[in-house]
């Protein structure tokens, strides 16, 4: 399919202000907004309601057993092989067949995010920094999406830490009700992220006060009472 026809097909699907909207974030300047998140790794996580799935093995990930990575995430084996040979701790779920169907991984010093937003995240004594989360999605919608991060407390717990930190993008809005459901509180602050002509990228933190996360969440309930006669 050649550059103009996949232009036409997309102004067609999606209309010409969404594509030149996504043009000029791709080619000309982009700006993503990380929120800071924090949680301690002791108190239980919310009741939720989500999917049960087949039994999987937790297994740590190594350099030498990347390669269980390759039927789902066949673009990933070297930078899980990578970041396990860093010191980095990464732990992945495999199925019976011995694939990896879900990774995440946790660094309990400053972590440089080469991979992706090529940023420095700083990680304070007795916290670690969670990344890379990510499921297969025949996955999503099940309790491994808890799991998964549970796991890693444990063993991050083990390793003498005491909270969580991580970022989440402020547009992804399924992940930030997941940090919703899992107990998760804004630490308001916010790394942005901006990017120039696709080559160029810039980082500022910033802070704010109040919570960016109220209208996200579901409105409590009050209890019926009964009308005095």
């Amino acid at each position: 399919m050649s550059a103009m026809h996949k232009l036409s097909e997309h102004i067609r699907q999606k209309g010409l202000s969404a594509t030149l909207k996504k043009a000029w974030k791709h080619y000309v300047f982009s700006h993503q907004e990380l929120l800071w998140m924090e949680r301690d790794l002791v108190s239980p996580v919310p009741p939720y309601k989500l999917k049960s799935y087949p039994p999987l093995q937790v297994v740590s990930i190594t350099p030498e057993n990347a390669v269980a990575f390759t039927r789902y995430f066949g673009d990933r084996v070297e930078t899980m092989a990578e970041l396990a040979r860093e010191g980095y701790t990464g732990q992945m779920h495999l199925d019976d067949k011995g694939d990896a169907v879900a990774f995440i991984w946790g660094a309990a010093r400053n972590y440089h995010d080469k991979h992706y937003y090529g940023c420095w995240f700083p990680v304070k004594p007795g916290e670690f920094f969670e990344f890379g989360g990510e499921l297969t999605r025949a996955y999503w919608g099940t309790k491994l999406s808890m799991d998964l991060q549970t796991e890693l407390w444990k063993a991050m717990y083990a390793q003498g830490c005491n909270k969580v930190v991580d970022v989440c993008e402020w547009h992804n809005i399924p992940a930030l009700k997941l940090h919703i459901r899992t107990g998760y509180s804004e630490q308001g602050r916010i790394m942005n992220v901006y990017e120039l002509f696709g080559r160029w990228r810039f980082f500022r933190e910033t802070r704010y006060t109040g919570s960016r996360l109220d209208t996200l969440r579901k409105p409590v309930r009050e209890p019926a009472t009964a009308e005095a006669t």
